[in-house]
């Protein structure tokens, strides 16, 4: 009966330090030879010797929250892009998406910011923040900026 029995394939791990006996006892007992790591555990904000200050120890002076974090810039809508939108009574946010000008995921995410690259010719009323160059190309060409936020 005791042929029939699965067979066991998976090994235990090995205890370290625990004999020589155990399979890793014994002498350096798989640290290798000599060293700081063979002797001891090495804390983990522990950068060697440095001569200037270490990053935990700069670390106060960046203040603010979020100082190590990356920005993300709105996505980036010219001119010319909405010269390409047919007749809308007000382009915003929607706008774009509704003519995919601008992925809805991006647009919620990161917001969307019109920029002076290029001309335009038909008046619009834009409500989306503009940079003041391309305010003053929308309302040179009879158009109206509602929100005008940068």
């Amino acid at each position: 009966m005791l042929y029939k029995l699965p067979k066991e394939t998976a090994k235990k791990s090995k205890r370290i330090g625990r004999g020589i006996g155990s399979g890793k006892g014994g002498h350096t007992v798989g640290r290798g030879q000599k060293g700081q790591k063979s002797r001891r555990k090495v804390h983990v904000l522990f950068e060697g010797f440095k001569v200037k200050k270490s990053f935990y120890k700069r670390l106060p002076f960046a203040r603010g929250k979020g100082k190590l974090k990356s920005r993300e810039k709105p996505v980036v809508v010219s001119l010319s892009d909405l010269e390409l939108i047919s007749d809308e009574k007000e382009i915003n946010v929607d706008t774009l998406i509704k003519n995919k000008i601008v992925r809805k995921s991006q647009a919620i995410k990161r917001g969307v910011k019109v920029l002076a690259n290029g001309s335009i010719t038909k008046k619009v009323k834009v409500a989306l923040p503009v940079s003041a160059s391309a305010k003053k190309k929308i309302e040179e060409a009879g158009g109206v900026v509602l929100e005008a936020k940068s």
